[in-house]
């Protein structure tokens, strides 16, 4: 294990590739964005929006998924009040027992704000299904609902005939999960191919006994349909100079959007502004860290490295003291959502610590082999 000369992004990130000099691939885009023209990007995609712009008959200029966030608000309102084109939102809910109240706030807030919104709701039987036989099978519970959620954006872009999407950061530049790049750095068809979406396929998910009739908000459109309906994926952070967690989350923030007031200590937020809709991607995040020895902590502290508002070792010491952290509430909540007990939660995700990173005591504690910052 090693880390970014510059922040603190490990090699263990799936997807990763460092370069020569040991800087990350997110840190080295920063970097470049010095010499960027953000004129020029600008009136790119004001070209990419004039070459798909509504004709007689539609009402949509492009379609945008959302969950009522920081990323998805910004978006929502930058689009429409900047550059002046009507998009249609579409989101993906979750059901009744994992959504929050403050998720269903947020959606309502954006459609007060004057959109309009199409909400696609999965049967919750087969959502619990598969997010118990993903939890059991692989110790990651979102497994399935990934796909639903990023499924949906293009599947209802087909069926509204809306062949513009617009997204948010592109993971490959912002994140460093290199399979994602595209043929510019906003090309966006290459999405299918991020760690949340690939590996495994539906077949698990069939071998439930689940009818495949079930599974169709869980299908990705194959690349021969996005040629056939003409899809273009295009990320919007490529054209956005201080797109990050806690500008998007500001921006989004004064124009309504409800944050947490949980404690630091019960999600490893250090800016309260993500992943509002729901809490047990607190979940997969403690188990992220303890799969690849690094979490949200992580990922937010080096954005904050990059921007220059922290130093690397202030960022250490946050990782130290959050990464991981994750509410007793929320695991017991979902332990019941599935019909599991405490005990049988630890003992999945004791059974699921990557041993070259940590080890487990008799008395089940999860302690880092490595140091952040330095590695193994």
């Amino acid at each position: 294990m090693k880390y970014c000369t510059v922040c603190l992004q490990p090699d263990t990130r799936p997807n990763i590739q460092f370069l020569e000099n040991g800087i990350c691939p997110a840190c080295n885009y920063f970097d470049k964005l010095k010499e960027v023209d953000w004129q020029e990007r600008f009136e790119i995609l004001e070209d990419i929006l004039g070459s798909y712009k509504r004709g007689p008959g539609k009402y949509f200029d492009c379609i945008i998924g959302v969950s009522g966030g920081k990323d998805s608000t910004r978006q929502a309102l930058w689009v429409r009040d900047k550059l002046g084109i009507n998009p249609l939102l579409v989101c993906l809910s979750y059901p009744p027992e994992q959504i929050t109240q403050r998720g269903t706030n947020n959606i309502s807030a954006l459609i007060e704000n004057g959109f309009d919104v199409v909400i696609s709701s999965p049967a919750p039987g087969v959502w619990k299904k598969l997010v118990k036989e993903a939890f059991l099978s692989f110790t990651n519970w979102a497994k399935a609902t990934e796909l639903a959620l990023f499924s949906s954006v293009p599947q209802l872009a087909i069926r509204y005939n809306i062949p513009l999407i617009l997204w948010g950061e592109n993971p490959g530049l912002q994140l460093g999960d290199m399979k994602t790049l595209g043929r510019t750095g906003y090309d966006g068809n290459n999405l299918r191919y991020m760690n949340t979406l690939s590996g495994g396929g539906l077949d698990w998910m069939l071998e439930t006994g689940i009818d495949p009739k079930h599974m169709i908000p869980y299908q990705y459109p194959t690349p021969e349909e996005f040629k056939h309906h003409n899809l273009q994926i295009v990320y919007l952070g490529w054209f956005l100079g201080d797109w990050s967690v806690a500008n998007n989350g500001l921006y989004s923030a004064v124009n309504g959007l409800e944050i947490r007031i949980d404690s630091v200590e019960n999600t490893g937020d250090l800016a309260g502004v993500s992943c509002l809709d729901e809490d047990w991607v607190t979940l997969n995040q403690m188990i992220k860290y303890y799969k690849f020895g690094f979490g949200k902590t992580t990922d937010f502290v080096n954005e904050e490295i990059r921007f220059g508002k922290i130093s690397r070792d202030q960022g250490i010491e946050l990782i130290q003291k959050y990464d991981g952290c994750c509410s007793d509430e929320y695991i017991a909540s979902f332990c019941e959502y599935i019909e599991i007990t405490v005990e049988d939660f630890w003992k999945q995700v004791h059974a699921s610590v990557n041993s070259e990173l940590f080890d487990v005591t008799k008395d089940g504690k999860i302690l880092p082999k490595f140091r952040v910052g330095e590695g193994l």
